[in-house]
């Protein structure tokens, strides 16, 4: 790719407008270029334009497929699809003259070298999550204006209005690409550290010059553990008995503390049934690691809030009072001095990071806010942000959007509990919503997932294609039971209908056949959910072992 003047391309060249590149891919066919053909505008983040890409187009290099059998068509068909299929997730976002990968304390604490460098060169690479597709253009620094680092997860800018003072205040969730994927199949952390599901979530507000930032994480419980789908709702987590978790556990809270400062675990998880082990080993690692600067709190967000009990989150919000005091927040007055810098950061989990986890940052967002609005001189004095309605329900919905963004990115569906988020309170409805999106999950979880854990892992370059290797992982062979088993389960079911339906001449005759079709299909069914894990729709590019 080079870069050139208007004159010197070719009269009959075809010529279209883009929004930018994502960068380039190489697949069966050959390299295709990923360009922004879309985009909607966000809102502006310190007088930069933030954008959100709304469309893609993926542009073959090669004029044709011809050189290709039958079966590397089939592979780049199914390839291209997986490529879509990423580009297609809602929650891209770019800024052509912003970096929208660090925090405003990480930009205020850079030196004028960092400065000087172009967007891509100095992105935080755990947020890029085009940084596999940009690497043929970063040694090429021309280039580097029309490629932009895009982030993955959520960007909401509000312009709000408390006491009659008008002022901004943003939510940027940024998703990391490092241990990226769907939610079964990417759990814990990998040997450098990463853990699923990671999300940087900053909280902004600007008024009148001045500017303030809350910065909270959220990410998988960070040792070697795995829940992979087999058919039963809620699979049963299995912590890994071969590797030394304190290796990969001390490099995640290494890095955490390095980035961050110190480190307040909130662990949401059960303390019972199949999730009370996880809880465990995370607590006897913390204390097993032995550093001051990591503290753990267990935290039964099931069991505090059983019954509808919801107002008993302010028990843990109490409970880390004193400590988000001391870590406080980013704060810059008017003249650009840097008041306070956030010295801690709470580190919220639930099994999925999602929907307990939402609930919990939201809450303490609200406090820190409380707190910024007060020293910037919006609220006065005694004034509550709960009190104020208006802002109270653009806050409310703007936290469960980000509840339902990150939701969809790793589990496939809207968050569950938003109805606590968006009205302060839980609702039947919310219950029944809840139920819905349960079960779409499971659906998801079970049976498309593994393309689309297939479809991230190539996105980011976990698997690379290689033109000279004609075969690819993608022609598995099913097992004789994928297809035997379920047909009859259905027909042995369908039978046992049918009898019910049409009485035999004797009930003694009709229970012999409703006893015989019932127990094939429930006998079938057990065989079936027995070999769970084969029915799965799982991962094929990269390897079980890498995944387990």
């Amino acid at each position: 790719m080079i870069l050139t003047v208007r004159k010197d391309i070719p009269p009959h060249a075809v010529t279209r407008p883009i929004c930018g590149i994502m960068g380039t891919i190489r697949l069966v066919a050959g390299t295709y270029l990923i360009v922004i053909t879309k985009k909607k505008k966000v809102g502006d983040l310190l007088g930069h334009a933030v954008w959100k890409a709304m469309d893609f187009d993926v542009i073959s290099y090669k004029k044709t497929v011809l050189h290709l059998t039958d079966n590397q068509m089939q592979d780049n068909k199914a390839f291209l699809s997986m490529i879509n299929s990423v580009l297609l997730t809602d929650g891209f976002y770019f800024a052509t003259d912003y970096d929208l990968t660090h925090t405003l304390q990480r930009l205020a604490n850079t030196s004028p070298e960092f400065q000087e460098m172009s967007l891509l060169e100095r992105a935080d690479q755990r947020f890029v999550w085009n940084g596999h597709l940009l690497r043929e253009f970063m040694p090429q620094p021309e280039l580097h204006r029309f490629a932009f680092p895009v982030v993955h997860g959520f960007i909401v800018m509000k312009s709000c209005c408390i006491n009659g003072k008008i002022f901004d205040w943003n939510i940027i969730s940024r998703r990391s690409c490092f241990r990226a994927g769907v939610r079964y199949y990417v759990r814990g952390i990998d040997s450098e550290g990463h853990a699923a599901n990671f999300v940087e979530t900053e909280q902004i507000v600007q008024y009148s010059g001045g500017k303030a930032s809350f910065v909270q994480t959220r990410g998988s419980i960070p040792f070697y553990w795995s829940q992979r789908p087999n058919l039963k709702y809620k699979p049963k987590p299995q912590i890994s008995k071969t590797i030394n978790h304190l290796d990969g556990f001390q490099r995640h809270f290494d890095s955490q503390i390095i980035i961050y400062g110190k480190q307040v675990i909130l662990n949401l998880i059960d303390q019972k049934g199949s999730e009370k082990q996880l809880e465990q080993a995370f607590d006897k690692m913390v204390s097993s690691l032995g550093n001051g600067m990591v503290k753990y709190i267990a935290f039964d967000f099931h069991k505090e809030c059983s019954r509808m009990r919801w107002h008993r989150l302010q028990i843990l919000v109490d409970m880390v009072t004193e400590m988000q005091d001391e870590y406080g927040y980013f704060l810059v007055d008017v003249d650009g001095n840097v008041l306070v810098q956030q010295e801690g950061m709470f580190r919220s989990n639930c099994m999925d990071c999602l929907d307990r986890t939402n609930v919990i940052q939201s809450l303490l967002a609200r406090r820190s806010l409380q707190s910024q609005l007060e020293r910037l001189g919006v609220l006065h004095m005694g004034q509550r942000i709960e009190d104020q309605a208006d802002f109270e329900k653009i806050y409310k919905n703007a936290w469960a959007d980000n509840a339902n963004a990150c939701a969809k990115q790793y589990a496939g569906t809207g968050a569950l509990k938003t109805d606590f988020t968006r009205t302060g309170k839980r609702t039947q409805w919310g219950l029944v919503m809840d139920g819905w999106n349960s079960m779409i999950r499971y659906y998801k979880n079970n049976f498309s997932d593994g393309f689309r854990q297939d479809s991230i892992d190539l996105f980011l370059g976990n698997y690379a294609i290689d033109e000279a290797d004609m075969t690819t992982p993608l022609h598995e062979t099913k097992d004789w039971k994928f297809l035997t088993l379920p047909i009859i389960m259905v027909v042995a079911f369908s039978m046992c209908i049918i009898c019910l339906l049409m009485a035999g001449d004797t009930w003694t005759e009709t229970l012999a056949y409703v006893l015989f079709w019932g127990t094939a299909s429930f006998v079938t069914a057990g065989v079936i959910l027995f070999n769970g894990r084969e029915f799965v729709d799982s991962p094929k590019l990269v390897q079980k072992e890498k995944m387990d």
